[in-house]
């Protein structure tokens, strides 16, 4: 992903090709505008809203043991360790959803929270924002990068096969970095 001032091209491993910032968007407003509180996007890991962090008995019935709050302490998002319990487990992360925040440095704590999580037998991880399409999907969309070794534009369709995600141009940016990053690296254990 060459980030340049005019065009912001983008390129996607795999495709031969270079995909622009407005198709990355273009590809996220594709499919379904609609969505449910809570979404499964990859075997046993959610994505969903605050509604439904702010239920415990959602949770429950969604047999969820772990929950990644990508808003943690906003108004809210106040999940916390006393408010779930001794039955699940809690992680939380302040994102601002601002384009200027930087969620980047959160992706590998989050990414290998959730991996460590979908580890333990009878798992179920659900990653949620305020409403669940900007800051969640981008922690998930980095999980799926790092630990799944997908790209960027192959994550935005895995999760989009299930759940409408809309990250801001901020969060694109730094998947796109992590993309670049992830790529160089890969390609240095294939050519050593």
């Amino acid at each position: 992903c060459e980030l340049t001032h005019t065009h912001l091209s983008r390129k996607i491993s795999g495709s031969g090709g270079y995909v622009r910032m407005s198709e990355l968007v273009k590809v996220l407003y594709g499919g379904k505008r609609f969505g449910n509180h809570a979404d499964e996007v990859w075997p046993n890991l959610f994505i969903g809203d605050m509604s439904v962090a702010n239920d415990r008995y959602s949770l429950w019935k969604l047999g969820i043991t772990h929950v990644l709050n990508a808003a943690h302490g906003k108004i809210h998002c106040q999940g916390s360790h006393d408010f779930y319990g001794s039955t699940v487990d809690y992680y939380g992360v302040p994102a601002d959803d601002s384009p200027s925040f930087d969620l980047s440095r959160y992706f590998s704590p989050s990414a290998d929270y959730i991996q460590n999580a979908l580890n333990t037998t009878g798992a179920r991880v659900f990653v949620h924002c305020a409403v669940g399409v900007s800051r969640s999907a981008s922690l998930v969309l980095a999980y799926l990068m790092i630990h799944q070794h997908y790209t960027l534009l192959e994550a935005i369709n895995k999760v989009k096969e299930r759940r409408w995600i809309f990250p801001n141009r901020g969060f694109l940016k730094q998947l796109c970095a992590l993309d670049v990053k992830l790529r160089k690296t890969s390609q240095v254990h294939f050519t050593e």
